[in-house]
């Protein structure tokens, strides 16, 4: 194989998202015989490197003896080389097990992959850091003796109470809105603090100065999340308990290294070794890590699933079907189909919230590709979210005040109020389109405007208090409807060891009973035998035994009769106890449901595709690993020629078939219920094309306009 094979191969594999890759190398044997001297073309490594079970993992050492024309192994991400095959495969078995911990997030249940562009993700997080927050940020962190989660906190809270020196926000005069700069921080009083403004004009000049409280001025959201903080507090310090910073990050800030006189009685600081001192202090370290961690490799068996690109075809497979290609007859150009499926999904899922009628994806696909200005579906999904951006009191509030407009949207108004976004959004993109929607010529714009429009909507919605409250309510709601979930399940699984323990009772009571019942009979046949034997028993006394035998008889049944009905009543009041906490369990589904967070992929196939199952609508969608194409399956019969083509051996694969199982039900009844409901029209159709053409009969609507007849019964007054 030459080099340009090799390149070739490569490049192949860099058009794959690295977080689903882990060694697509090995996709044929023919790729895993590398010449050597090739491999310097390989992946970029990121410079951190994962925890292994939370401890530092050293990686084998490339041996010094290849020859320039040895056939070797290559590991893509780490740059290992193997002479066997077995030794290669065994590591890349380790390295897919989610045994790995990103160093700079802590997250753990990670691929060896996973963890490296989690690290990569959080440096990238830490460089968008505002420089001008450095400083406040880490004088707070050094020394800190506060939880991390406690730490970040407490940060925030400060930098939103206290604006800092130099920034430009907006402040409330004389009932009126104006933009102002912090001048100086005036600490006046503890609990509340005083700020010297200058007022600015249209052209940042300053009008005049004055002093306002903190009520008086509009604080804008920190430019960073509480994720980035977290990254950013782990990168800059070397130690937590108290949290302690870099020396040369100290220094640069001239922060303080030495430790507080209150701290040194309860902590012992261990002095920060010098990367030679490290080297030389771990040296002996390392080699004692390496043996232990060829130690496990070895212990590690190659079992299923493994990674789906090294599944090979055994005597053992059973008989895959062959999955059917997806349909891929959508309106929208191929690469807007994403954006429409996302718009769609946010628009149906939020409706409460933004006070917006569902619709269906085909309606919604039919009144974007429509070429009229006013189609009351798309005006209304535009006011929807323009008016949750009003209530956020944000900036496009600001900017819609300056302009005197008022906060209702109506069908004529609603292209002023959407030019004012595209303004505000600063897009130069979308920002070539607001003459067009002026004029009244929305309905002309290109399908990939009016999607970007959309798409760009949803983003600031998805960014705005309103928005990001009520996902907090949700997420809190929907933590308390999964634990109350946990015990009723908890409480099911009791109820039914005890109907089985019961069932077990039952069953040696009737046979400990039936025993009894024969021990009189017995009984008397004995006595029986006894007077013809000795002729010493008189016939009334028989007749005693034999009525006192029956007695004994008739009770045993009778409380054996009781304590069977007993127990059938106990255990029929088990089962209907039962059968409400399954009622139970149900409900509170239906109310997990209700509160929507987002919609997660079902899973992804062998080749990385993606496959979607939105609430609304009776589809499975498929997306290419590319995100360029997409198709879905939307009758019954092709969900399970589906199914019966995934290799369960594969971790992609059997997680997604474990998925469709789940909600197979869900699905395919569904989508006969839709089919169910297009033979329906079908034959109405059918029916009244066979009348007489004598009979004149009324025009029938057709599906593809439905979406002209859309009503918001949500919309508020």
């Amino acid at each position: 194989m030459n080099a340009r094979l090799v390149r070739r191969e490569i490049a192949t594999v860099k058009t794959h998202p690295p977080t689903h890759r882990l060694f697509s190398l090995s996709l044929s044997l023919t790729f895993l015989f590398t010449i050597a001297r090739t491999l310097t073309i390989s992946v970029e490594l990121v410079d951190e490197m994962p925890l292994l079970k939370r401890k530092p993992f050293s990686l084998s050492e490339r041996p010094d003896d290849l020859k320039p024309d040895e056939l070797v192994f290559q590991i893509r991400f780490t740059k290992e080389i193997f002479r066997d095959y077995r030794e290669y495969l065994q590591r890349i078995n380790l390295y897919r097990q989610r045994v790995w911990t990103c160093k700079s997030t802590g997250k753990g249940n990670l691929t060896y992959e996973e963890a490296l562009v989690s690290e990569k993700q959080a440096i990238e997080k830490v460089q968008q850091f505002p420089k001008e927050l450095m400083e406040p940020v880490l004088r707070d962190v050094q020394f800190s003796m506060l939880h991390l989660r406690d730490l970040v906190t407490s940060i925030s809270t400060k930098l939103k109470e206290r604006l800092l020196e130099g920034t430009e926000i907006y402040g409330r005069k004389n009932n009126r809105i104006y933009p102002c700069k912090i001048v100086k921080v005036i600490d006046e009083e503890v609990e509340k603090t005083q700020y010297q403004v200058a007022w600015l004009d249209k052209d940042k000049k300053v009008t005049e100065n004055a002093v306002v409280s903190g009520d008086d001025l509009i604080k804008r959201k920190l430019p960073f999340s509480r994720d980035v903080l977290k990254s950013f507090i782990r990168e800059s310090t070397y130690r937590s308990a108290p949290w302690v910073l870099h020396d040369k990050l100290a220094h640069k800030y001239g922060i303080s290294t030495n430790l507080p006189e209150e701290l040194r009685d309860k902590i012992s600081p261990k002095r920060k070794l010098s990367k030679k001192d490290q080297e030389a202090a771990n040296g002996e370290r390392k080699r004692k890590k390496l043996k232990n961690d060829e130690e496990i490799e070895n212990d590690v068996p190659v079992k299923y699933p493994i990674d789906d690109l090294l599944v090979r075809p055994a005597a053992d497979d059973p008989v895959f079907t062959t999955r059917p290609p997806p349909t891929r007859d959508f309106k929208v150009p191929m690469e807007c189909v994403g954006d429409l499926l996302m718009i769609w999904d946010f628009c149906c899922s939020y409706s409460r919230l933004l006070n917006l009628s569902p619709f269906s994806l085909d309606d919604f696909e039919n009144a974007i590709c429509h070429k009229d200005s006013n189609v009351v579906l798309i005006v209304e999904s535009y006011s929807a979210l323009l008016r949750l951006l009003i209530k956020d009191d944000g900036d496009y509030f600001i900017a819609l005040q300056k302009k005197k407009r008022k906060a209702k949207i109506s069908l004529v108004t609603w292209t002023d109020y959407m030019c004012d976004f595209l303004e505000l959004a600063g897009n130069e993109e979308l920002s070539t389109h607001i003459t067009t929607i002026k004029r009244g010529h929305y309905g002309i714009l290109d399908i990939h405007a009016k999607l970007a429009i959309f798409a760009q909507l949803v983003n600031e919605v998805l960014a705005c208090n309103v928005m990001r409250e009520k996902l907090d309510e949700y997420i809190e709601e929907r933590k308390a409807l999964a634990a109350e979930k946990r015990g009723e399940a908890l409480e099911q699984g009791r109820m039914r060891r005890e109907i089985k323990e019961m069932a077990k009772v039952t069953s040696n009571g009737v046979e400990h009973n039936g025993d009894a019942s024969k021990k009189p009979a017995e009984k008397k046949h004995s006595s029986e035998n006894s007077g013809k034997k000795q002729g010493n028993t008189s016939e009334k006394e028989a007749n005693k035994v034999k009525v006192g035998a029956e007695v004994t008889v008739t009770s045993n049944k009778d409380s054996a009769a009781k304590g069977s009905k007993k127990s059938m009543d106990t255990e029929k009041n088990k089962t209907e106890d039962i059968t409400n906490i399954q009622q139970r369990k149900e409900y509170l589904d239906r109310e997990m449901e209700k509160r929507f967070i987002r919609t997660n992929p079902l899973g992804k196939d062998r080749d990385y595709n993606r496959y979607w199952y939105f609430r609304k609508e009776a589809r499975i969608f498929v997306e290419s690993c590319d995100h360029k194409q997409w198709g879905y399956y939307a009758t019954k019969p092709e969900v399970d020629a589906l199914m019966g083509s995934l290799n369960e051996k594969g971790e992609r694969e059997k997680a997604l078939k474990q998925q469709l199982e789940k909600r197979y039900n869900k699905i395919s009844g569904e989508m006969q219920k839709k089919s169910k409901e297009a033979q329906r029209i079908q034959m109405e159709e059918e029916a009244a094309l066979r009348r007489s053409s004598r009979v004149r009969a009324p025009p029938r609507d057709n599906p593809a306009r439905a979406f002209l007849k859309y009503a918001n019964k949500l919309k508020e007054d």
